[in-house]
């Protein structure tokens, strides 16, 4: 276990752990610590405590010293320097004709260095513009250039609500927020109304989500059958923040829409069935002749196309036979005429002498 103190440097900004060595500090009091850029003034949120070693990143940085009466004067003077530097800054990005906003200034304790907040909608070159501070401050100069919601969170304002901002009052870290929380909650998708100031999701969308989704595991769905006191329904929709649901009822007369609590419905499986409806008499097919196997039919067709011979009648799809009796045909008698007339052509060949 490490002993540590929580030390905030901005109203609402993060809360950093420092070694508070032997230095009795109470909560609300403010100190002197040493940051990685540079000495800092800032305010115990968190007094001393032990906590677990994996909580820190070790080594912790020590508290130099409770602040004092010379101290907290110096803080003062630093914050009327930024009110200075911030006018002077304004006046060099419009010389250089820069497409940036200056949000704000911070000066360290130590003033070895001056910081510059702006907003831009893209990359800006602001190296003479640093050059130029540079001159005038004699102090080391660094520009950061922070988004839409660290704007807000720096400037303050009063949401929809009618509050301040919680990110400019409480809120330390910006948490993730989607569209998909304003759905599940059953909130308007108009951006008017789910945007805060900064032009982002609102961050309150992520206060009660766990809560809505714990709830929603418990509610049927919209379309699901469940049982109630007067029958079988259909839920067309569901008040979460209720806890209750609107079921579809449909009677044999007339259709109707009851509101239920969740606890007074059942879950059931299966569609949608009409309450209270006699039930309609089965139509009885006709009995239909079973199906021939696919060979058989083949057969019945064959036998339709080739109707088998009666009599000696010769079917259509066979060939005649010759007989003994039958007389050729032209084309044979003019092959038999051709060979004949080959043969008396040739020469025959003469008979060799025979030898003694």
């Amino acid at each position: 276990m490490v002993k540590v103190i929580g030390v905030r440097f901005k109203k609402a900004g993060k809360i950093y752990y420092f070694d508070p060595l032997e230095y009795t500090i109470e909560k609300d009091s403010a100190v002197i610590v040493e940051t990685a850029r540079g000495i800092e003034f800032g305010q115990c949120v968190v007094g001393v405590r032990e906590i677990s070693e994996k909580e820190i990143f070790a080594p912790l940085k020590p508290v130099l010293r409770v602040a004092t009466k010379n101290d907290l004067n110096k803080h003062a003077q630093n914050r009327e320097k930024e009110k200075d530097a911030f006018a002077v800054c304004e006046k060099k990005i419009q010389e250089h004709h820069l497409e940036m906003k200056l949000v704000d200034v911070e000066y360290t304790f130590d003033n070895s260095k001056v910081i510059f907040y702006f907003t831009a909608d893209g990359r800006i070159d602001f190296r003479e513009l640093v050059k130029d501070l540079a001159v005038i401050f004699r102090t080391r100069i660094e520009l950061r250039q922070i988004g839409v919601r660290d704007e807000a969170k720096m400037l303050g304002g009063i949401g929809i609500c009618g509050r301040p901002l919680c990110c400019s009052t409480w809120l330390g870290d910006f948490n993730s927020v989607s569209i998909k929380m304003a759905k599940e909650q059953n909130l308007s998708l108009n951006p008017t109304k789910i945007s805060g100031i900064c032009g982002r999701l609102m961050c309150c969308l992520n206060y009660e989500q766990e809560a809505y989704e714990e709830i929603r595991k418990r509610m049927p769905r919209v379309g699901s059958l469940v049982k109630t006191a007067k029958g079988r329904g259909e839920v067309i929709s569901n008040n979460i923040v209720r806890e209750t649901v609107n079921v579809k009822l449909n009677l044999v007369t007339e259709e109707i829409i009851e509101t239920y609590n969740i606890q007074d419905v059942e879950l059931l499986k299966g569609s949608f069935e009409t309450v209270s409806a006699e039930p309609e008499p089965e139509v009885q097919n006709p009995e239909t002749p079973p199906t021939e196997p696919r060979k058989e039919i083949l057969r019945e067709n064959i036998r339709k196309k080739n109707p088998p011979q009666q009599g000696g009648e010769k079917s259509q799809g066979e060939a005649p036979r010759k007989e003994k009796g039958d007389q050729p045909s032209g084309n044979s008698r003019r092959r038999n005429r051709s060979r004949q007339d080959k043969k008396r052509e040739t020469p025959a060949k003469p008979q060799e002498p025979a030898k003694e």
